[in-house]
Formats: C-alpha cells, structure tokens, sequence
C-alpha cells in the first residue's frame, strides 16, 4: 500500500485529529510496515501521538475496524488507542507512541524473559463477546488435520503472530503490537506461535518447545492437541512457500516441517 505523509491527509481529517491532541506541532512518517496508508509520529499540545490510518474504501479497513474494536480488551503490555476516527475517506488510529526496538529471539537474548511477561499476562484475556473476531477453528480448519479441529477451541484472546516485528522491547518491557487479526481459540496456540518464531531466530525445535512449556496452557494442552499445531503450522507455510518462493518463507516452511516433527514424536 502507498504511503502519504500526514500533511498530505485531507484537511478535513487533519482538524479532527487536532481536535483530539491539540495543535500538531511535526509530523514524522514512520519506516517500516506495509499496511497503513498513513503511519506518522506526531508532535501535539497533548505529546506524542502514532497515527496510522488507512482509506475507508480499502479491503484492509475491515481489519483495523477490529483493531480499534478490540483495543479496549487489551492487557497493559499492548500501546493503548487513544482514539478511532473515520471521516474523509480516511479511517485512523491514534495510539501511546512506544520508543521501541524489535524483539530479539536469538538464544541467551535478554528480551525472551520480557516476552513470556507480556505473553503471560495476555493468556489471561477472554476473547471480547461483543468484538466480532475470527475463531481459531476457522482459521485452521484447511490445514488441520481431520478429527482435529475441536482442539484449537476455546475462549482465550489470541494475537498469533510473533514475529519480532509486532513486539517492541521499551523501558525493560515487551509490547505486543500489531492488532489487525485477533482470534478467539485455545490458550496454547499463541506459545506454539512463539515457539515458530523463535525457532527462526535460531533455537532448536527442542528449545524452542521448551520455551513454549513456561506457559501453563501448552502443559495442559494434549499431545494430540499439540500434535494437530505441528502439522496445521506446517501445512500452512507450505503453501505460503508454494505460492510465494521469498527465501524468509520458504525458511519458515522448513521451521515449520521441524516444529511439526519434533511434536509428533511426543504422541
């Protein structure tokens, strides 16, 4: 998606965001991400504010409607939304400004403890009831195996994605960001997330397993349940890796394969 500095957003759309912070002082676009439109820091009367926006006429704006509907049910290690508007074509965002890096999941990382913090306290959320969010078994039913699905239910808020890229490591704590594909589904399926994630960073599948085993919920979890993960992970990047030959795809296919291997072996 094409991105436009702040100061090319109708004026319309510029005064109702000074309306909610005061006068916008600077603007600055942000690097990084493909997703919004807009993403700036802006300087106001109020502090910081991150905007991030997208037109009102673009299939994406139906996923950060949900991100904005699912903020409020967010724990503390997520940036807070300040507000939602939609007026000028434009529908934005204006969130707490995390003066962030990205995580680092390399073995011995001093950010890995930081993560299982902000990963425990969000498998304390129950999934919003009046948010309309994907369930998990909807999500997984190509790719998990037959007789399986009933497994990945549950009521537990997911995030799903841990790519380094979606947690900030700020003022010695993780900040999980990136809201735009809650799910509603079994508490273990965020730890095996993770667990992908850090195994493309280097740890073995074995490590990698291990980590997800801090979280009470991968105990809990069935063997087959588990089992079911591995392989619907694995199915899934594969056809991301057949559909798209990127070599950072076709590695976390490879990951993938591992992770489903190495969780078989525990049937």
């Amino acid at each position: 998606m094409s991105r436009i500095p702040f100061e090319q957003l109708p004026a319309v759309v510029r005064r109702a965001v000074a309306d909610k912070t005061g006068s916008v002082h600077q603007a600055m676009t942000a690097p990084g991400g493909m997703n919004s439109g807009i993403a700036s820091v802006l300087d106001t009367d109020s502090g910081p504010v991150f905007v991030k926006g997208i037109p009102t006429d673009h299939p994406q704006v139906r996923a950060q409607r949900r991100e904005a509907a699912v903020a409020p049910h967010l724990p503390s290690s997520c940036p807070r939304l300040y507000w939602h508007l939609e007026l000028g074509n434009w529908s934005l965002l204006g969130y707490e400004v995390v003066d962030g890096r990205h995580a680092d999941y390399t073995p011995g990382s001093p950010d890995l403890p930081l993560v299982e913090v902000a990963l425990t306290e969000l498998q304390g959320i129950t999934a919003p009831a009046d948010v309309g969010i994907k369930q998990a078994v909807d999500r997984w039913t190509q790719y998990a195996p037959p007789g399986t699905l009933q497994h990945f239910d549950g009521d537990a808020l997911l995030h799903t994605d841990f790519a380094p890229d979606n947690v900030l490591i700020d003022q010695g704590r993780a900040r999980l960001i990136d809201w735009a594909w809650p799910t509603r589904g079994a508490a273990w399926i965020d730890p095996g997330a993770l667990a992908l994630r850090l195994m493309d960073a280097g740890h073995p599948a074995s490590a990698a397993i291990e980590f997800a085993s801090r979280f009470p919920s991968w105990r809990s979890a069935a063997p087959e349940a588990l089992a079911a993960f591995g392989t619907a992970t694995a199915s899934l990047w594969r056809e991301i890796a057949e559909q798209d030959h990127t070599p950072w795809k076709r590695a976390m296919a490879e990951r993938a394969m591992a992770l489903a291997h190495a969780l078989s072996t525990n049937l």
